[in-house]
């Protein structure tokens, strides 16, 4: 039976503020935003364009132990990896639109690379491997 990841869970802040960040800065779609309960719970999902079936779930932080996740989900280490076919497009777009870059692009063996910080402070990598160009 073939498998896939579906979906990623980051733990959010505010489900809005998220969706503005992902879709607004780094162009992201909403794929779904569907209330769950009277308290205010959502199943919001955002894909980056093409990514076919894996999307990340904007889970909305409910206690305090997931209130200390936001933002740190890795310790500070890169947490996602977000690759590209045309780094340098996105890598203006991104920097046009506000987004932090604690990396500034590097080429590596595999390809172009820079890290920037999402809306909480988590680390990604843009990447365009050489085998993309």
């Amino acid at each position: 039976m073939p498998q896939h990841l579906s979906a990623l869970s980051l733990v959010v802040a505010d489900y809005d503020d998220a969706i503005a960040f992902y879709v607004n800065r780094l162009g992201f779609e909403l794929i779904e935003d569907t209330p769950l309960d009277e308290h205010g719970k959502r199943w919001v999902m955002v894909s980056p364009p093409g990514a076919g079936r894996c999307g990340l779930l904007l889970a909305r932080a409910a206690n305090p132990q997931q209130q200390a996740a936001v933002g740190n989900q890795t310790g500070g280490r890169v947490f996602l990896f977000l690759q590209t076919d045309d780094f340098w497009r996105d890598y203006q777009r991104y920097r046009d639109n506000g987004v932090v870059f604690e990396r500034e692009p590097l080429t590596q063996p595999y390809g172009i690379v820079a890290v920037f910080r999402d809306l909480y402070g988590n680390l990604w990598d843009l990447i365009q491997r050489n085998d993309t160009a």
